[in-house]
């Protein structure tokens, strides 16, 4: 029996943007009932919560859901020189909330900016961020990784990129939290690129994409999710697996969507 934990990010509801009218209750009492152990909520989606760790900590626990992770994604995305201050301090900020939370992770968003111009200068400097941020977390106990995407002017998706990436980042503040999707999304292939950087990676979100780039729900696009999770097991990987639903279908029904997820992943013996 695997001893891993299936989570489910919030982001279904959060790209609705003002289309979602709910309550955070209401997202939490749908992830409780899809049968997942865990949420993965933004600083974009925490709202209400943000400044009441210990209460969002009692509805977690009255539905039986961990934090696996608290995802925080600045309006900077970590590429404007100016903002570096700001950043930071809503990096101490967020990990003052998650320490409420035992075992739960920080995962920072992905370096992204309209221009790909004079890109290693801007990786470096999110880079340089990443590092501070990971350090001042580690010190509160607390383990970070960041998320590389594949979208919104991402400037980490080749195999170069990520290596530029991990070869600056301090493993021992700061690991990789990557993404299936965005990983094939971004022209990589899926397995040689979790394969190179296994050591590395501490929590994984699955998410599925077609040959056409459209998100897909679980299991109905290009990544092998069965190869993917055959190989964390053999690695000995004790992470969180974070389900997360962008397709057409999570669009027009995310609840739907997660519990379809979550059932696909069950077929799977997760």
């Amino acid at each position: 029996m695997s001893n891993l934990r299936v989570a489910c990010q919030t982001y279904t509801w959060e790209m609705l943007g003002d289309r979602w009218q709910a309550a955070i209750t209401d997202l939490l009492d749908s992830i409780a009932a899809a049968g997942y152990a865990g949420v993965e909520i933004t600083n974009n989606m925490i709202g209400e919560f943000a400044d009441r760790p210990a209460d969002f900590a009692r509805e977690l626990q009255s539905r039986n859901l961990a934090l696996a992770a608290f995802a925080y994604a600045p309006p900077s995305a970590w590429t404007d020189p100016a903002r570096r201050a700001e950043d930071l301090a809503n990096g101490r900020r967020w990990i003052a909330f998650v320490s409420h939370f035992a075992g739960a992770r920080l995962a920072l968003s992905g370096a992204a900016h309209p221009s790909r111009e004079d890109l290693w200068r801007k990786l470096d400097h999110a880079i340089g961020l990443y590092n501070e941020v990971g350090a001042a977390a580690a010190a509160a106990g607390i383990s970070a990784n960041v998320h590389p995407h594949s979208h919104h002017g991402s400037l980490l998706e080749s195999a170069e990129e990520y290596q530029h990436l991990l070869t600056r980042l301090d493993p021992r503040w700061v690991s990789l939290g990557p993404d299936t999707g965005h990983i094939v999304r971004g022209g990589q292939d899926l397995l040689s690129c979790l394969g190179t950087h296994l050591r590395r990676i501490t929590h994984l979100h699955l998410k599925d994409v077609g040959a056409d780039r459209e998100w897909q729900p679980l299991g109905q696009g290009r990544c092998d999710f069965p190869a993917v999770l055959a190989l964390l097991e053999q690695s000995g990987y004790d992470g969180w697996i974070v389900a997360e639903e962008e397709s057409r279908q999570a669009w027009q029904d995310g609840e739907a969507a997660i519990i379809g997820n979550r059932q696909y992943l069950r077929s799977l013996g997760y």
